[in-house]
């Protein structure tokens, strides 16, 4: 099993990376499923970071198997049903991800917001946080297990709830900009951003309750690419590209 180097004093003491169910598909944005390449990726990025003595909590979306939003539109199913689904798809990535986390040799528990437990814990704080203390990732799926919230508000939640010393967010860009670069090459990069500013120029990098809770809870959140090699461990190094939200 890898040990964290606890001897090492790392700039946060507790993180959670909220990760994009379309991310694990793989960079091509058409794509849908789960790329083995990048899960692969994400377990050698997180691996990285936890050999810091950092404990680890993640969220991941389901946006690669089901969207409950734009799934409710297309196929005229009621929104609540719909987004339930959607949670079922965090379920399917996150034992993806323990799977591939588990191979580079880290404990990882997946904990579920609501009871399924022929595959995963039912989400418990306190077991969470004792989890994070033994030295186990946690990878926390089912959203909020409540419909009409998204993932990235379920990151926001549970990184308030872990008492996290910061939120990242893993996007297909490495920050914010003034409009999308990947449309627009004169977009401008926000190194830093306030709360303020994400909620009144409606940015649209995380939602605005996930948004709200880190600004309640201060809990600065980091937004850079989960395609740069390295990203994750450079953000807490505070190098390389990204935007941090404060």
């Amino acid at each position: 099993m890898v040990k964290p180097r606890s001897s090492l004093t790392p700039l946060y003491r507790r993180v959670l990376l909220k990760i994009s169910g379309q991310a694990l598909a793989g960079p091509d944005s058409n794509s849908q499923g789960i790329n083995q390449e990048m899960l692969e990726k994400l377990a050698s990025e997180i691996a990285q970071v936890y050999t810091l003595g950092i404990q680890i909590s993640i969220v991941v979306g389901g946006g690669n198997i089901y969207r409950g939003v734009t799934g409710a539109k297309a196929h005229g199913i009621d929104r609540a049903t719909s987004d339930y689904m959607g949670m079922m798809a965090t379920i399917i990535n996150a034992l993806a991800l323990q799977n591939a986390i588990e191979h580079a040799n880290i404990p990882c528990r997946v904990m579920c917001a609501f009871p399924i437990e022929a595959i995963g814990e039912t989400y418990i704080r306190r077991r969470a946080i004792s989890h994070l203390e033994k030295g186990r990732i946690v990878i926390f799926a089912g959203g909020t297990g409540n419909p009409f919230f998204t993932t990235d508000t379920a990151a926001a939640l549970r990184a308030s709830e872990m008492g996290c010393d910061l939120l990242l967010k893993a996007t297909k860009v490495n920050g914010v900009y003034s409009a999308d670069p990947l449309k627009d090459s004169a977009a401008e990069f926000h190194p830093t951003l306030s709360y303020d500013d994400i909620l009144t120029r409606n940015l649209g990098v995380m939602d605005a309750t996930a948004i709200a809770l880190a600004r309640e809870n201060l809990i600065p959140v980091a937004i850079f690419s989960i395609y740069e090699m390295g990203g994750f461990a450079k953000v807490i190094h505070s190098e390389g590209s990204f935007t941090l939200v404060t």
